[in-house]
């Protein structure tokens, strides 16, 4: 597989901290705005260019991006950015009880559209448009894919071991999370980095679907316009932090549903106790403990709910995910929901949010019914992506997420 050094452009020291956001879709443009109001120096002037207005504006359109366009230039002559020289990065990221190590690249276009680096998500075309729009017209990739690899035990020591010394980066974000980047640009290394990788069959992408998709779209754009194309064009190449899987964790992907589908909670409870045996949780939040076990919030009381073992089906791997089960027999075929990627009545809460949000949901919110879920292995997701499968929508949540800014990567 081809990891590819690359000539960043990346905030200088100093301003690292300032400029870092979370990405692109994982906060609202009201919150992003909010940030952009007291920091000069956000990136999300850049990645959400909709903050630069009052009025509310796409953030697709011709404005928006020429803005997000005009903002990344001040960042360089402003003095904050520079081009960086060929280089990799290594990327630590230390969370109260887990830490990850990754390698900033770019990646092959090519081996994504070989399957090489594999896929386990649909992307939306709507949203797939709108961030290529803006990959294309800033000639810019603005926020890293989150890639993973399997882990061996000789790549993951050599990345580990150069996580060492003076930092470039080191700062805690506003979620308690500790960033911390190394340069790499001794060139017997690079080789040796690509050399180790070399030997690597396939990556995964882990996070940022949308984000790989939209460079990938821009690639083919770009490379028709071209009439000198090579392969070598920094457009064949896409941003991506690559960690190893053991490395990784997925929590829980949570679900909430407005109402109970003309049903009352009576009639409601009756079906589902044809699916899952089901008690009431005597230590109150319940935080499902194995697969096939949910809990579910209703009325102010929160369920356990074990699924009954006739229905239990583990040969096809995709059905027999958690969030494919309560799918399947809850969300279609009680409430009504066909499409979660587009049904308004269903929501989705990351684990890392905590129970409490689900609880929210409905006390004070009014929404009817909350279900927690056991996390999606990293292993089942493998495992999926390998047979070219695809996982219904929402079913993993990574964290911590990768910041954008710290690495541009020009095309």
């Amino acid at each position: 597989m081809i990891v590819k050094p690359f000539m960043a452009l990346r905030p200088k020291k100093e301003f690292a901290q300032k400029v870092a956001v979370k990405p692109y879709d994982v906060i609202s443009s009201e919150d992003a705005k909010k940030v952009a109001q007291n920091n000069e120096y956000t990136f999300y002037k850049v990645t959400k260019p909709e903050v630069n207005f009052d009025m509310q504006i796409e953030p697709s359109s011709e404005i928006a991006l020429e803005a997000a366009k005009k903002n990344l230039q001040w960042f360089v002559d402003s003095g904050v950015f520079f081009q960086d020289r060929e280089s990799f990065y290594i990327y630590k990221q230390i969370a109260k009880d887990h830490t990850q190590i990754g390698l900033v690249a770019t990646f092959s276009v090519d081996e994504y559209l070989s399957g090489k680096i594999k896929k386990h998500e649909l992307t939306r075309k709507d949203k797939e448009e709108e961030r290529a729009k803006h990959i294309y017209h800033l000639r810019a990739q603005t926020g890293p894919v989150f890639l993973m690899y399997r882990s061996s035990e000789e790549i993951d020591r050599y990345i580990e071991n150069l996580a060492q010394g003076e930092a470039e980066y080191d700062f805690i974000d506003e979620d308690g999370v500790r960033q911390i980047v190394y340069v790499v640009q001794d060139k017997k290394i690079i080789e040796e980095i690509k050399t180790l990788f070399d030997k690597v069959d396939s990556f995964y992408i882990a996070d940022g679907h949308h984000r790989a998709a939209s460079a990938v779209r821009v690639a083919q754009l770009l490379r028709e316009e071209n009439r000198v194309h090579t392969g070598n064009e920094e457009y064949n190449f896409f941003l991506a932090v690559l960690f190893p899987h053991k490395h990784l964790r997925i929590y829980d992907y949570n679900r909430v549903v407005k109402d109970l589908n003309g049903m009352s909670e009576y009639e409601f409870l009756s079906k589902i106790e044809k699916i899952f045996d089901v008690s009431i949780s005597k230590e109150g939040v319940y935080k499902p403990k194995m697969k096939h076990e949910f809990g579910m919030y209703l009325n102010r009381t929160w369920y356990r709910l074990a699924l009954k073992k006739e229905l239990v089906d583990d040969s096809d791997p995709i059905k027999a995910l958690d969030v494919s089960v309560l799918q399947e027999h809850v969300l279609d075929r009680i409430l009504g929901i066909k499409d979660p990627r587009t049904d308004k009545r269903i929501d989705f809460v990351g684990g890392v949010h905590g129970l409490q949000a689900l609880q929210d949901y409905i006390d004070k919110k009014g929404w009817a019914v909350a279900f927690s879920l056991y996390p999606t292995s990293i292993e089942d997701l493998m495992k999926i992506s390998d047979s070219g499968k695809i996982m219904p929508p929402k079913s993993t949540w990574f964290e911590p997420k990768l910041k954008s800014g710290l690495f541009v990567h020009l095309i």
